[in-house]
């Protein structure tokens, strides 16, 4: 009997061991295919609602072929030859385009305009860049405009499937292994990783290649971080649980029952709470948020999946062994019960108020620079952190063109008033030329080329003032679009988004902890922490930003972003502690308990910290100053919350407040 229950007891483990093998080997190379059905063209970003929007749906009834621009300039600091304007103008664009248009200003420039399949841009633009590749000597010809920009966005993005997921994974096993002391362990729990982005990937390749949700570079980027991340943090709380269970309990079985059971909660709600945090994403106007919000949201639930499943079996089917060479034996002291964090437990005993009240102030102190942050948008040439062909064109373009020349700014107007918006287009300071460009459906397009380039902050200015005089013109129901006016939009829609979706992402981390802490005031104190926490880091990031990066700007959509991944990540923090400080008051009393539950999980949720920090970290590696920026803000971000928020502020203000933390439930009116 002994030995009947021996064997059943190990053998779902390990079927579900195999099965997650099993689910790997298949799911595992679509994390490779994410980028075929990734798409990194403005129609990604576009703004669901919003004029440019609907006058890139009326503009398909002048039925327009010449599709995304790609220009084509050249120069020659000596003056342009006759053989350098024959070598321009006889290659054989794949794309229909201008005759050769030399530059109003010199004889040192000219330019071919292509119009090429907006399906695949960067395809076309890699084989118009194929054919100017031998220029006469000492011609320069580059490649730039819209299209430029998107095979170059793809280029730079080229690096999420081999880079980025090398040194994320790399960064995590060092961390594992400093922390653990073993080389199985992290092994384990990286496998624990790969197995929960390859079902992430498989979901989300599903669903984007049906077109059921958007998915672009960025969102791809920020999935893989954010499966290791998340998949690293679940099995740091379960190993250190496990490990613990281990050293009063000689069943692996048993120390895993209790393990499994008391964290799944914890990991379960942090889970949710970021879950629910970024599918708030889906009230946003814009298609790129609404499309990262149930891709971001899939990734942590194959995170969690992996980690309450394959994790817990692999774990209990080694058992001590998992911990070679420091294997955890029975009835050995709990190392945290003397270290690092018992000694920060009595300090805050001895001074709460004092603790938190200085706290408090140290990230004010950060607060007060929030105002430096400039998030009102950049040009979409400042978008790379390396020099490409596409920014360096545009430069070349600039100096010898209006800068709007190759991307003009569409109006549209009633055929009747086109005189009159074409007369206010042209008097509109900014504005280099008006050229009506057809007539369809009773609307008059014309195209109006800007002095600034198409997607400087400058370019955006002027569009403003365009949309303000043409919609003067008495019942020309004028509309402004291309690509400048759907930059101009997307900013425009972002901010927006910030005043709905952080008020809703609040609210909805405030019902999970109030149903995961049965209590109403704790929920209160923990967000206001983090808030206080997110808007410290904000105030840093401006900073470094600005002081120590030169960095142009930052997208309107960059403070949103941070808000959403901190807030939420950073009260997985406070889940992971204040669960265990409930659970140890419900014995010892509020005090006490929360005391030894910041002494046991000081060690872990600091670990886990340090490895999220350090996997956000790892995006940087993208030459792309989004992905720059929301690597420092929430690498920043969460180790404020993990050594100053979770460590001190939390715990003082719990010990300083009392049992009253616990209101409305029993605790509050058990022991102080």
């Amino acid at each position: 009997m002994h030995a009947t229950r021996s064997r059943t007891r190990w053998l779902l483990p390990a079927l579900v061991a195999v099965a997650w093998l099993a689910l790997g080997g298949f799911s595992g190379p679509f994390a490779g295919k994410l980028s075929e059905v990734a798409v990194n063209d403005s129609t990604a970003f576009l703004p669901s609602s919003a004029e440019a929007t609907e006058v890139a749906e009326q503009v398909k009834a002048f039925g327009d072929a010449r599709g995304l621009p790609a220009v084509v300039v050249a120069e020659r600091a000596s003056g342009l030859t006759q053989a350098d304007r024959d070598y321009l103008g006889g290659r054989d664009f794949p794309g229909e385009a201008s005759p050769v248009i030399p530059s109003p200003r010199d004889d040192q420039a000219a330019q071919v305009v292509v119009a090429v399949d907006p399906g695949d841009p960067a395809g076309a633009v890699e084989d118009i860049r194929a054919k100017v590749a031998d220029p006469p000597d000492g011609l320069t010809v580059l490649v730039t405009g819209p299209a430029a920009q998107v095979a170059d966005l793809k280029e730079a993005f080229g690096g999420i499937d081999g880079l980025l997921l090398l040194v994320a994974g790399a960064v995590v096993a060092l961390i594992l292994v400093l922390v653990y002391r073993s080389p199985l362990l992290p092994l384990v729990v990286l496998l624990s990783g790969v197995f929960a982005l390859g079902l992430a990937s498989l979901a989300v390749y599903l669903l984007a290649d049906g077109d059921v949700i958007d998915l672009n570079g960025q969102s791809q980027g920020i999935l893989f971080i954010l499966v290791f991340g998340a998949a690293t943090d679940y099995a740091l709380l379960l190993v250190s649980r496990f490990r613990e269970e281990l050293r009063d309990t000689e069943d692996r079985y048993q120390a895993m029952r209790v393990a499994w059971r008391a964290t799944v909660e914890p990991i379960a709600a942090s889970a949710g709470t970021v879950v629910l945090g970024v599918l708030c994403l889906l009230f946003s106007d814009l298609n790129s948020n609404k499309g990262l919000g149930p891709v971001a949201a899939i990734g942590i639930g194959a995170a969690l999946l992996a980690s309450v499943t394959f994790l817990p079996a692999v774990l209990v089917l080694l058992g001590r062994s998992a911990f070679w060479p420091l294997r955890p034996k029975l009835g050995s002291p709990h190392p945290e019960a003397s270290g690092l964090w018992a000694r920060v437990a009595r300090m805050i005993s001895a001074r709460p108020r004092a603790t938190w009240v200085l706290t408090a102030v140290v990230l004010l102190a950060g607060v007060a620079f929030v105002p430096q942050l400039k998030a009102s948008g950049t040009a979409q040439s400042d978008v790379f952190l390396t020099e490409v062909d596409s920014v360096a064109g545009q430069e070349v373009l600039s100096r010898h063109f209006p800068g709007g020349s190759g991307a003009p700014t569409v109006v549209l107007a009633r055929t009747g008033q086109a005189e009159a918006v074409t007369r206010a287009a042209a008097d509109v300071d900014g504005v280099s030329d008006v050229r009506p460009a057809g007539e369809a459906s009773g609307l008059v397009r014309l195209d109006v080329v800007l002095d600034d380039p198409a997607d400087s902050e400058a370019a955006i200015t002027t569009v403003q003032r365009l949309r303000d005089a043409v919609r003067a013109v008495p019942d020309a129901d004028a509309k402004v679009g291309g690509p400048t006016a759907t930059q101009l939009d997307t900013q425009t829609t972002s901010e927006r988004d910030r005043l709905v979706i952080i008020p809703i992402v609040l609210l909805v981390i405030f019902l999970v902890l109030a149903l995961l802490l049965r209590s109403l005031l704790a929920p209160l104190l923990l967000i206001a922490t983090v808030v206080l926490s997110f808007a410290a880091t904000m105030g840093v990031a401006a900073l470094v930003f600005n002081g120590l990066f030169d960095f142009p700007g930052a997208d309107p959509v960059v403070p949103l972003f941070g808000f959403v991944f901190l807030v939420a990540l950073g009260i997985d923090y406070n889940i992971f502690l204040m669960t265990r400080v409930r659970e140890e008051s419900a014995e010892l009393g509020t005090r006490a308990g929360v005391l030894r539950g910041l002494t046991i999980t000081g060690g872990v949720i600091t670990s886990a910290g340090v490895v999220l920090a350090a996997t956000f970290s790892a995006l940087a590696v993208l030459p792309i100053l989004f992905l720059a920026q929301i690597a420092f803000i929430v690498a920043f971000g969460v180790l404020l919350d993990t050594f100053v928020v979770r460590s001190l502020l939390v715990p003082a203000l719990a010990v300083d407040v009392g049992k009253r933390i616990w209101w409305p439930s029993r605790l509050a009116r058990g022991r102080d």
